[in-house]
């Protein structure tokens, strides 16, 4: 079912949100790629916009800034944060570093909504914790303009993969999809959550990261219409074992995935 009802299974990419320079830019842009929905948010919050699809929320946009509210300099680079669900957020970051990671931000508050934290693995991507206040994550899943699967490119898959089961309960098994028989999927419960690639299969230079898909119906209008509106292609559209895809990448940087699925990536 695309709706998401109560929070996420611990382990599970329950919500991204994107930092840019331009807030409003970037509202507009997904606006009218994705059909999002969403404003500038009120002070108390920092201004974060919750973007909504159908009435559901489905990501997160905020200003880049300083705790103070002045502009960063430099200007930290546009990236989508991909936040995994936590039934505790203080045992989990106790698990990070004990397993070799570190706490980059938090732990902290977000009113009654949640708690979070962002840190980076042994391996250098970093990746979010949301612990479920009254905010579970995202509300709609594996539909055009929502989320759909989250992916770990990293130098050292072996690494990554300890790494995340020490700290939280995801396992990882070879794809079962044919064609696709390197490729390394994240578990939790048994079930497929996301899924991990080696770098060496990307551009030379390319940093760890974790990366989200989009669920579109027609991948090669969306790489059309996002380079309409000032975005870029990274990986032009392409058949591969789970459907047809594209990497692009917004108009001030932040890099994404499409995907029209052959069989819907379940993420919860």
């Amino acid at each position: 079912m695309p709706d998401m009802n109560g929070p996420y299974q611990a382990g599970t990419p329950c919500w991204i949100d994107l930092m840019v320079p331009d807030q409003q830019a970037a509202l507009d842009f997904y606006r009218d790629l994705f059909g999002w929905q969403g404003e500038i948010g009120p002070a108390e919050t920092g201004g974060y916009s919750v973007c909504t699809l159908k009435g559901k929320p489905v990501a997160g946009i905020m200003r880049a800034s300083n705790p103070d509210g002045t502009v960063p300099d430099p200007m930290p680079p546009t990236v989508w944060t991909t936040y995994l669900a936590t039934d505790s957020i203080d045992s989990t970051l106790k698990s990070v570093t004990d397993a070799g990671g570190t706490v980059m931000m938090g732990p902290m508050d977000v009113m009654d909504l949640g708690r979070m934290a962002v840190i980076s693995d042994p391996t250098g991507a970093v990746v979010g914790l949301w612990q479920y206040g009254t905010f579970a994550g995202a509300g709609i899943v594996n539909e055009h303009g929502a989320l759909i699967w989250n992916e770990l490119s990293t130098g050292d898959t072996g690494a990554a993969a300890a790494f995340y089961s020490a700290v939280l309960p995801m396992g990882t098994a070879k794809s079962q999809m044919p064609g696709a028989e390197e490729y390394t999927e994240f578990t939790v419960g048994g079930r497929a959550i996301g899924g991990m690639m080696d770098l060496a299969a990307m551009p030379t230079g390319v940093p760890p990261h974790w990366l989200p898909y989009f669920a579109v119906d027609d991948v090669d209008s969306v790489q059309a219409a996002a380079v309409r509106a000032g975005g870029t292609v990274k990986a032009p559209a392409f058949d591969m074992a789970a459907g047809r895809m594209a990497v692009l990448a917004d108009p001030q940087g932040g890099t994404f995935a499409v995907i029209a699925a052959t069989a819907a990536e379940q993420p919860a």
